[in-house]
């Protein structure tokens, strides 16, 4: 039997926001994955660790859950006024697909930096200190996020104060500008910010009843629905949803029909291949709860509460471009996370999730009677955790 080496690629694992991933520059990556398609696919996998019916990616770099289930490939940007591209492939861990069809906006805060550390921006366009200002392309979704990155002596700033619930340590500061967040028409999924034209819509999913639901495009495909309608309180922590298999199974049936009705699939059955998109999201008035941290959360200290869903689970914080679809939709008078936040006009929440708070702002207006978002802005970070090369065994 002939036994193939491994082949190591350069390769630089990074914490964004509440997430894990591994980060690639796209030149680094052997000539077949420099283009989509299954050899990317089947390169990616294997570096994550993915399909493993165990569960748990012991055999590469995942952590089992959808927070560290990711990759990121960067180049030089080839649209005008940006530095730097950026694809987000989101990795199933037991089974054997990458989900493209969506970013990630907790690795979105890491991108600025690593495009910085790794020469794809413009060095006239560095601060010795200061703000760095990255320009970045989503390719996924084809929207512009802004990153403002702190640089001290030339180079990123990776350690300070900033607090983030849901990440253990202090570190720097991000800030993020997701620019024009809504789907406007040239995407999938229905072409409009709210696809069916409806604040609100009554959607009929077999086995749980009919829901008030909020349908949003606006940093990603987002169903919101009332967790009074589902029996909950929004206060939940992970494992009460977590370790229910019938509440798991509700939620993915919500959410199949969910993405049916916002035109993101044509059958019910491919919701199973697009794991990563539409989220479902249940939102509830603000209410005192204890965090997963012990951390006490005040009802007075936050508008609402929500709590999200990712890849099948419950997440232990908040996705940030569900923080994008929070922060549009409480800004817009009507939909269900702004009568959760109390009605009324607002451009920032602060909202309770498991791990916490985070506060999130829109800049929403109506116009001709259709609503649009010019950006949404929250405060992340990032830091390097090891960089090198991944190994992963050659193929015949």
């Amino acid at each position: 039997m002939a036994h193939l080496p491994q082949i190591k690629i350069p390769a630089t694992y990074m914490r964004g926001g509440t997430s894990k991933g591994v980060f690639f520059r796209l030149q680094d990556l052997p000539p077949a994955a420099q283009v989509p398609g299954p050899a990317r696919d089947r390169l990616l996998l294997r570096v994550i660790g993915s399909p493993d019916p165990y569960g748990k990616q012991i055999d590469g770099l995942g952590g089992a859950t959808s927070s560290t289930s990711k990759t990121v490939i960067l180049a030089k940007s080839t649209k005008p006024d940006h530095d730097v591209d950026y694809l987000f492939g989101q990795v199933s861990i037991d089974q054997a697909f990458v989900d493209w069809s969506g970013n990630c906006g907790n690795l979105s805060a890491a991108v600025g930096p690593f495009a910085l550390a790794n020469g794809l921006v413009d060095p006239d366009r560095i601060p010795a200190d200061g703000l760095a200002t990255v320009r970045i392309w989503q390719a996924n979704i084809g929207k512009t996020i802004v990153a403002r990155v702190p640089m001290t002596a030339g180079a990123v700033q990776e350690t300070g104060d900033f607090e983030l619930d849901g990440v253990t340590f202090p570190t720097a500061e991000i800030q993020l500008e997701f620019l024009d967040p809504a789907d406007e028409g040239d995407g999938e999924g229905g072409g409009a910010m709210f696809p069916t034209g409806n604040l609100v819509d009554e959607l009929v999913v077999p086995g749980v009843g009919t829901l008030q639901a909020t349908l949003i495009n606006a940093g990603i495909p987002t169903i919101f629905v009332e967790a009074a309608a589902l029996g909950y309180t929004g206060t939940e922590l992970q494992e009460a949803i977590n370790g229910d298999p019938q509440a798991l199974a509700r939620f993915e049936t919500i959410r199949a029909h969910g993405a049916l009705r916002m035109g993101l699939i044509q059958d019910l059955a491919e919701a199973a291949t697009r794991q990563h998109t539409p989220k479902v999201a249940f939102v509830a008035p603000p209410a005192d709860y204890v965090a997963s941290s012990g951390k006490a959360v005040r009802a007075a200290d936050i508008d609402l509460l929500v709590r999200a869903l990712s890849m099948g689970k419950l997440h232990h914080a908040m996705m940030g471009t569900a923080a994008v679809a929070i922060g549009t939709a409480a800004a817009i008078p009507g939909t269900l996370v702004n009568r959760a936040a109390g009605g009324g006009e607002r451009t920032a929440v602060r909202f309770g999730h498991p791990s916490g708070t985070l506060r999130v702002g829109a800049e929403a207006r109506q116009v001709g009677g259709d609503w649009t978002v010019t950006k949404a802005i929250m405060s992340r970070s990032a830091r390097v955790l090891m960089e090198g090369w991944v190994r992963v065994p050659g193929e015949g």
